[in-house]
């Protein structure tokens, strides 16, 4: 038996990538599975999904409470929320290639053993650093299993109606945990500590490892030694994180030209980099020619457009009417939750007529549909609240048919030896509109406020920093707080039209961009699949 000092020596000596003995995480795959087995496969990668799609959103409801408990500022509790996708995004491509090599089902479950670690880490956090750190490390379960999820759904549904089912699901379970986060979230803040709300995911994992080692089966890769390129995913997350820091940059209330710059550099020189090397590699962790297929380049964009605009509804929504309308915690959440009462009829009915209604009227439409409603919410503070519930319908029935079928266009036009490098793909997609709502909208949301707010005569200027602050500053002024709070209202109800309209802009845009991408002349349809002509 090796030493574990021969054992770093043998890897140290391999400097381009690590090789992982797959006869510790492998057997041969099984014979097809019974149609039982099957389908409690798909229960039992739900459970980590759902766990890993929850905490991207369960602290949107979360955050005015940790900023407060953690005396957090404005920005760091945006790298609260955005360090765990943006962690995430930048491991995914390597996790998925990896997975491909080593067994989707051994890294699901090492991706559940560290996700629960980090969540128990998250709970016990007493400063907004340790707290960033400990989203930091969950992101990295989370890259090891999302990719894994999907992966294990192709390899396990040969039957292509079956799998167009189950995909719809998971697409389903996917946004079911980003809707139910705020409002889990309100409601174990209102009746336990906020630990709670990372604690939440222990025995959901818990299950989920149990449910794997009976069920999953395992995956015997073409090769007994295949190579993961760690510098590459390395290059991914310089890029990533470099590009969103440039964008926070950009929007801060006090820029630094030279800092933006410099990042933007930053994250250019990595992109580059990381696309040369993927072109000389004999195990690329992105295979650029995926790419080339019109429904998998749809699928992807729609996806990142559809996360894109469920984190602005959900982020600016909770914000909004916790601190101008007074609502609890979970009555915030219960209000977001409405979006879902829209997308889970959409998105299943979707992926099960996606063969008789096509790829592009789904994905398109629905993308069309989702900014009508997004349009609507930004013109909803005018009116009643029963018109931001019918807009938040109206945004989920677009969405869900939208997700849905943008997981089937891609898991289903990659070649099955590239059924993880797919799914990292997607999950990327999922995780950069995320990211992208919380370092562009989140950002905006404040610029806008700031900007606008006309503040009373002697009201602090500490007030523009955001609207905690402005808050905090009323409560505290006596008389005169109520000038300061009526001034804050105004300028965030116009930072949150704003932002609303933004996005209803983008995924107009998104739905032009798909249904050109998939126009009649470029696509043939067979069954679900889209084939490039």
């Amino acid at each position: 038996m090796l030493s574990t000092t021969a054992a770093l020596g043998l890897l140290l000596t391999r400097p381009a990538y690590l090789v992982f003995p797959t006869s510790l995480f492998l057997t041969t795959t099984t014979a097809p599975l019974s149609s039982l087995r099957r389908w409690a496969v798909l229960v039992v990668v739900g459970l980590g999904l759902l766990i890993v799609a929850l905490d991207v959103t369960i602290l949107y409801t979360a955050l005015p409470t940790l900023e407060r408990e953690l005396h957090a500022s404005t920005t760091q509790g945006l790298w609260i929320i955005n360090a765990y996708p943006l962690v995430t995004a930048g491991l995914l491509l390597g996790a998925g290639t990896l997975g491909d090599r080593v067994g989707h089902r051994s890294l699901y479950l090492l991706g559940l053993l560290v996700f629960a670690a980090a969540s128990f880490m998250a709970a016990q956090s007493l400063t907004a650093e340790w707290l960033i750190l400990a989203r930091v490390l969950q992101a990295v379960g989370a890259a090891a299993m999302m990719p894994a999820t999907l992966a294990l759904l192709r390899l396990v549904f040969l039957d292509e109606r079956e799998r167009n089912v189950a995909i719809s699901v998971w697409a389903s379970l996917s946004l079911l945990g980003a809707v139910l986060g705020p409002l889990l979230g309100g409601w174990l803040l209102e009746h336990y500590a906020w630990g709670s709300i990372f604690l939440i995911n222990l025995p959901v994992a818990l299950l989920a490892i149990i449910g794997a080692l009976w069920l999953a089966p395992p995956q015997q890769p073409a090769t007994v030694l295949q190579p993961w390129d760690w510098r590459s995913s390395l290059l991914a997350l310089v890029a990533l994180s470099s590009f969103v820091a440039a964008i926070k940059e950009m929007l801060a209330s006090q820029i630094s030209l030279w800092l933006m710059i410099l990042l933007f550099l930053v994250s250019l020189g990595a992109a580059i980099l990381f696309i040369r090397r993927q072109t000389t590699l004999s195990y690329p962790l992105l295979d650029f020619s995926l790419f080339r297929n019109a429904a998998f380049s749809s699928g992807v964009l729609a996806a990142t457009f559809v996360t894109f605009a469920t984190g602005a509804l959900l982020l600016s929504i909770a914000q909004r009417f916790q601190w101008v309308a007074a609502y609890t915690p979970l009555q915030a959440g219960l209000l977001v939750s409405v979006v879902f009462v829209g997308t889970l009829p959409s998105g299943l009915i979707g992926g099960a007529l996606l063969h008789k209604v096509g790829l592009r009227s789904l994905l398109s439409g629905g993308l069309a549909v989702a900014s009508v409603g997004l349009l609507l919410a930004a013109f909803s503070l005018d009116f009643d609240i029963t018109v931001l519930v019918l807009a938040l319908l109206i945004a989920g029935l677009g969405l869900g048919a939208t997700i849905s079928v943008a997981s089937t266009a891609i898991i289903v036009n990659a070649p099955t030896h590239r059924a993880g490098m797919a799914a990292s793909v997607e999950e990327v997609a999922y995780e950069f509109g995320s990211l992208f709502a919380v370092a562009i909208l989140g950002s905006l949301l404040t610029v806008l406020y700031s900007s606008s707010l006309q503040l009373p005569f002697d009201a602090p200027e500490a007030a523009r920093h955001g609207m905690a602050e402005a808050l905090m500053l009323a409560s505290q002024a006596g008389a005169s707080g109520g000038a300061l709070f009526a001034a804050a209202a105004r300028a965030f109800d116009y930072a949150f039209k704003m932002v609303m309209l933004t996005a209803a802009a983008l995924l107009f845009g998104g739905a032009l961009l798909t249904a050109y991408l998939l126009r009649p002349s470029r696509h043939i349809i067979t069954g679900s699949v889209v084939v490039s002509a």
